[in-house]
């Protein structure tokens, strides 16, 4: 099938595919390889006109933006931190849960730093999503950018504070870290190239409302 006529869905791997087989089955749609064994990031379905891209979790709405992929999901934490320029999001799928949240080392005296207006280290990889939550608070902080065992930072003195996706909170614990402020619930939406849901309506439109019927029935 030309390039110009196949639909291209972005994915990252992980919790996000997992829980998006059920929403494409619901749309007719089944994905013939799993990327966890496979080692191909464009992935076949039984649609001749779909196909699914395995990206970064962070990239996905760039792929989308810029029009290499027509439609994608992404957590709300990923597209706070994009900004969503460019992209259409119709859906909240209602998958992928969790939620952002500020954590410092058990024992660390949180409210009584910010209530004294400490300047206070904050190791995070959403930068956007952590400025504005200290901003709204009136905090003063400065930011750490990591990619990923941010449950270190505070254990080492390289932070005071972290702010983190959390799902059971497990992690945290074993770290003997603790949450001391919520921000945000996150879920994951669908993404939609603006250019695409103009030009690929017709095939498009079906696989939405698909979704929108069974992210709704969760």
């Amino acid at each position: 099938m030309p390039p110009n006529q196949q639909l291209t869905l972005a994915l990252s791997k992980g919790r996000i595919f997992e829980e998006t087989l059920p929403l494409l089955e619901a749309a007719g749609i089944r994905v013939t390889e799993d990327p966890e064994t496979s080692r191909k990031l464009i992935l076949a379905t039984n649609d001749p006109a779909v196909r699914v891209i395995i990206v970064r979790a962070s990239d996905v709405p760039t792929y989308v933006q810029y029009g290499a992929a027509d439609f994608g999901v992404a957590g709300k934490d990923v597209l706070q931190e994009h900004g969503g320029a460019g992209l259409y999001q119709p859906i909240d799928l209602n998958i992928a849960h969790c939620r952002m949240s500020v954590a410092v080392s058990v024992g660390f005296d949180y409210a009584t730093a910010v209530r004294q207006g400490a300047r206070l280290r904050v190791a995070t990889k959403y930068t956007e999503i952590a400025r504005e939550h200290f901003a709204r608070k009136g905090v003063h902080v400065d930011l750490i950018k990591l990619y990923g065992s941010m449950e270190l930072a505070p254990l080492v003195g390289l932070s005071d504070a972290i702010v983190d996706l959390v799902s059971t909170g497990n992690t945290l614990r074993a770290n003997h870290l603790v949450e001391v402020e919520h921000i945000m619930e996150i879920s994951s939406r669908l993404v939609v190239n603006q250019a695409a849901l103009k030009l690929k309506r017709e095939r498009l439109q079906p696989i939405i409302e698909a979704f929108d019927r069974a992210s709704k029935g969760k």
